[in-house]
């Protein structure tokens, strides 16, 4: 396989990822909201929670 078809691969595999985390970051946030309850994040090396 050439290194132009790996990197081609590559950064399709990413873009997926990333837009299932963004999804999947979207559907955290909708259900925290319809519960009431915060989303839990890391900043800055701390946990904090947000409201959604």
């Amino acid at each position: 396989m050439s290194k132009a078809k790996q990197k081609a691969e590559a950064d399709e595999f990413i873009a997926t990822v990333t837009r299932a985390l963004k999804r999947a970051a979207k559907e955290a946030r909708r259900v925290a909201r319809m519960h009431g309850t915060k989303v839990w994040v890391v900043k800055d090396g701390k946990i904090v929670g947000l409201e959604p």
